[in-house]
C-alpha cells in the first residue's frame, strides 16, 4: 500500500520524519536516515551564530524517557548553508528548524535556508530550556514570529509547539490566523531529576525537556485538542516507538509524525518498521489510504 502524502505542499514518500534535535545536522548522518525509510528529514534547530549549548551533564535517562538541557547547540546558519547544499545534491527533502531571539532573526535565517532549497521550515518556539520558549508561550510574539518568517519564504512553514502552557490551542490558534501552513505538536515537557547522593539537579542547566513514551500521552491529548481548533495540517511528536503509536497520532488528527528518542530504543530500522505497520493496519482495517484514518477518534 502506498504510504505517500502531500503535507502542506511538500510530497512525501511516506508520514515518517526525523524529528528536529537527534542526530544534528551532518548531510551524511541525514542521509542515512532518509535511506533507512524515513519521509523526510528535520534539521537540528539552526540560529544566527555559531552556539556551543550547555557545558555536560547535558541529558539524563529517566523512566520512561530521556531529559536533555542541550542547550541549541549549532554552528550557526552561514556554516549550515554547506551541509544543506550538499542534502540538495543527494535529494534529500528536508525541513529545517529555526530558531531566533525575535521575528527579524527567524526571518533573516528563513531567508538563507529558503534560498538554499529547504523543503520546508519547523519554527522551534518552544524549547523549554533555552530563551526561545517564551516566545511559544504568548500568542502575539507567536503571531509575529509566524508572519515575519511568511512574508519572507514561499515554503511551508511550521511552528513547533510546546505543552509548557495553560492553554496549547490558544498558540495553535494564533499560529494559524498568522499564516502558518502547520504545526508540529508537541516539543519536549519541562522536567528535571536530582542526585540523591550528590543532592543536586544532574543537569548543568538544572532544568531540561523530558521526551520518549512517557509524553506521549500528552503529545496525543494536544493534537487532539489542536485538530478540533484548526484547520491547517499537524505533525504528532513524543514517544513514537512503534507503528501502534504513530497509528493513535493519526486517529487523534496527525497527518505525519516525527520520530526522535523512538531511535535510541531500536536504531534507524524504526522508520521502516512504523512504515510496514501502518501498511498492515489500514489493509487489516479495511482502509485504501491514510488520510482516511486521520481524526478518525473525533467520530466517537
Amino acid at each position: 500500500m502506498d504510504l505517500a502524502i502531500e503535507l502542506a505542499g511538500m510530497k512525501l514518500r511516506n508520514p515518517t520524519m526525523l524529528s528536529s534535535g537527534i542526530l544534528g545536522i551532518s548531510s551524511s548522518l541525514l542521509n542515512r536516515v532518509y535511506q533507512a525509510g524515513a519521509g523526510c528529514v528535520v534539521t537540528k534547530s539552526i540560529g544566527p551564530v555559531p552556539r556551543n549549548g550547555y557545558s555536560n551533564p547535558c541529558i539524563v535517562e529517566v523512566v520512561g524517557g530521556y531529559i536533555n538541557a542541550m542547550g541549541l547547540p549549532n554552528p550557526g546558519v552561514n556554516d549550515f548553508l554547506e551541509e544543506l547544499t550538499e542534502l540538495n545534491q543527494l535529494n534529500i527533502p528536508t525541513i529545517v528548524s529555526i530558531f531566533g531571539e525575535d521575528e527579524t532573526i527567524f526571518a533573516e535565517i528563513a531567508k538563507k535556508v529558503a534560498e538554499k532549497g529547504a523543503l520546508g521550515l519547523e519554527l522551534n518556539i518552544s524549547c523549554p530550556h533555552a530563551e526561545v520558549s517564551t516566545i511559544g508561550q504568548d500568542p502575539e510574539i507567536t503571531k509575529r514570529v509566524v508572519k515575519a518568517v511568511k512574508n519572507t519564504v514561499s515554503i511551508p512553514v511550521f511552528v513547533k509547539l510546546t505543552p509548557n502552557v495553560t492553554n496549547i490551542v490558544e498558540i495553535a490558534i494564533a499560529a494559524e490566523k498568522a499564516g502558518a501552513d502547520g504545526l508540529t505538536a508537541i516539543n519536549t515537557v519541562r522536567a528535571m531529576a536530582i542526585d540523591i547522593y550528590s543532592k543536586i539537579p544532574i543537569l548543568s542547566n538544572k532544568y531540561g525537556g523530558l521526551s520518549g513514551p512517557a509524553i506521549k500521552p500528552i503529545a496525543i491529548r494536544c493534537i487532539f485538542e489542536i485538530y478540533e481548533n484548526v484547520k491547517i495540517p499537524l505533525i504528532g511528536v513524543g514517544g513514537i516507538t512503534c507503528w501502534q503509536d504513530a497509528i493513535e497520532f493519526f486517529l487523534a488528527g496527525a497527518s505525519a509524525v516525527q520520530i526522535g528518542t523512538g531511535i535510541s530504543y531500536q536504531g534507524l530500522s524504526i522508520f521502516q518498521d512504523i512504515c510496514n505497520g501502518i501498511r498492515k493496519y489500514l489493509q487489516s482495517e479495511n482502509y485504501s489510504h491514510l488520510s482516511e484514518l486521520i481524526g478518525e477518534a473525533h467520530k466517537a
